[in-house]
This record gives C-alpha cells, sequence and structure tokens, in this order.
C-alpha cells in the first residue's frame, strides 16, 4: 500500500515537472520572432486542415463555374464569381485549396507523427539494448537508406490503389531513419549515465528503465525529429501527387499541381499554380522555423550571443 502511494506521488512529481518544462519550452520558442510567423502559419494550416472542405464556396471536383448559362468560366482570372480564378475546366481554385489542405494536413500530420514514433522506438531500443538487437535494427536503417523514396515510393504505388492512407504508410516506412540514427546516438551517451545505472542497480526492469529513466532525456530530439517529419511528409505527399499517384478521389496541394501541369497552363495560369505551391512552401518553412527554434532549446550551443 505504501509502495503504491509513494508510486503515485513519483507520478505526479514527474508529472508536474514535464508540464513546466513544457511551458519554459514554450516560452522560449515564441520568444523567436521567425518561430512566432511559423506558429501563426502552422496555426493557420491546422484550421484549414479541420474546416477547409466545409469553407470551400463550391465543391472542388463536382461544380463547374459558369460565364452565363452556355458557357463554362476556363482559365478565368481571379474575379469577385471566382476570387482564385478557375481551372481550365472550370473548377473553382479557391475551393480547391481550401478543400485540398485536408489531405495535405492528414498525411503530413501524421505521417510526421508516424515517422517520428516509429524512428524515435527503433533508435531508443536499438541504442538501450545493444548487441545483435542493435545490429539487426541498424541493418534494416541502412537498407532503408539505401532504398530512394520517389522511385520505391512509386513502385508500391503502381501496383495499388493509392489512397491517403497508404501513401501515409509508405512515407513512414521510408522517413523512420533519420530520427532513428539521431536518437540512437543520443540513447548510447544516456544509458551510460549515473541514474540509468542506479535504476537499474535498484531492479528496474529494462522497459521501466527504457521509458521512465532513458526516453525522458532524448524526448527532446525526438519531438524536433517528428517536427521536421511533418514536413517531410508533405513535401512527399505533394512529390507523389505531382507525379499522379496520389489519392485520385481527393483534391490536396500536389495533385493541383499535377493537374495544372498536365492541362499545359503552367505559365499563363498563375492563379492556378501559385496557391497551392504558396501553402506547400509557406507550411514546410514554418515547421523548419518552429523546428529551429526547437533545437537552439535541444542543443544550447547553437544559440546566438545575446
Amino acid at each position: 500500500m505504501g509502495e503504491n502511494l509513494l508510486n503515485t506521488s513519483v507520478a505526479k512529481e514527474r508529472l508536474t515537472e514535464n508540464l513546466a518544462r513544457a511551458k519554459r519550452i514554450a516560452h522560449i520558442v515564441l520568444q523567436d520572432d521567425a518561430a512566432k510567423i511559423g506558429t501563426v502559419i502552422l496555426g493557420v494550416f491546422f484550421f484549414l486542415g479541420l474546416f477547409g472542405p466545409y469553407l470551400a464556396p463550391h465543391h472542388p471536383i463536382e461544380d463547374t463555374l459558369r460565364a452565363n448559362d452556355f458557357g463554362i468560366l476556363r482559365l478565368s482570372e481571379p474575379t469577385a464569381k471566382a476570387p482564385l480564378g478557375t481551372t481550365t475546366y472550370g473548377k473553382d481554385v479557391l475551393s480547391q485549396f481550401l478543400a485540398g489542405a485536408r489531405p495535405t494536413f492528414i498525411v503530413g500530420f501524421f505521417g510526421g507523427l508516424g515517422t517520428g514514433v516509429v524512428g524515435f522506438l527503433v533508435g531508443l531500443t536499438s541504442g538501450y539494448f545493444g548487441g545483435r538487437v542493435d545490429e539487426v535494427l541498424m541493418r534494416m536503417t541502412d537498407l532503408t537508406f539505401a532504398l530512394p523514396f520517389l522511385p520505391m515510393a512509386l513502385l508500391i504505388l503502381t501496383f495499388v490503389q493509392p489512397n491517403i492512407v497508404l501513401i501515409t504508410a509508405v512515407i513512414v516506412a521510408f522517413f523512420w531513419k533519420m530520427p532513428a540514427r539521431v536518437i540512437r546516438s543520443e540513447v548510447l551517451t544516456v544509458k551510460e549515465r549515473t541514474f540509468v545505472k542506479s535504476a537499474r542497480a535498484a531492479g528496474a526492469g529494462h522497459v521501466r528503465t527504457m521509458f521512465l529513466h532513458v526516453a525522458p532525456n532524448v524526448l527532446g530530439v525526438g519531438f524536433l525529429y517528428t517536427a521536421y517529419a511533418v514536413s517531410w511528409a508533405i513535401a512527399g505527399q505533394a512529390s507523389l501527387a505531382f507525379l499522379g499517384f496520389g489519392d485520385p478521389t481527393a483534391t490536396s496541394w500536389g495533385r493541383m499541381l499535377q493537374q495544372v501541369f498536365e492541362s499545359g497552363s503552367m505559365r499563363e495560369a498563375w492563379w492556378w499554380v501559385l496557391p497551392p505551391a504558396i501553402g506547400i512552401a509557406l507550411v514546410t518553412t514554418s515547421v523548419f522555423l518552429v523546428g529551429r527554434a526547437f533545437e537552439e532549446i535541444v542543443n544550447p550551443e547553437l544559440r546566438s550571443d545575446e
């Protein structure tokens, strides 16, 4: 009974410390002006990912805009009826942009989160146990490094019907390698510290030692590479969609670029090209801006002298 109360007290104390640490990190990150801008842009992207399709004035695929009762409004520059112009098929670019934020957000968020989680667990396990476990996991990582993402992803998606879930899984399967390498190197250092050896000497099992003593000390690096993985996932999804291997049932920013390229209107239809291109560039850049500020917390040597 006393031991359970002690464990509960320790858990509450650890939770309080972690919350206080999270508040300090958020405070430091938001002191960076570039990170503030990045946070605002990511907040807008998050909002569009959730509510974009509901804000679209027209259905991005089914609705065709017409100049009058007879003619289709093809490749129209921005007007009051179509604030971002229309496509060569008479579709509203603004509606496609708003609706396309959701698939881009889903793949980016879950692809980045999956990449970070898988990479963290592989790196943690490999670095902690070492020996044969480390050898097997690192050879798998080396194999993943040897396989180029785009050619292998295109090969896989050639034989199946692409969809958001499958594309997210493919991205995770190829992008977990970088977080795994970095986390492993951090764990190799942390596991040699006195408090880890003391935990093992006190009778703590491997799982408890890994997740309660080693993992919290490398979690910052894990969060950093998870943030970067969101950017990699968005860029990867856009690349696949641009090459014609995106989800054919969903409008995404990458698919918008693919459609304008196939139409042959990429040079003259600037209003069709710029919204998805700028959207992808802003989101990926914002992730790196926030990640850079967070990296200065993980690696204090990177902080500029004030």
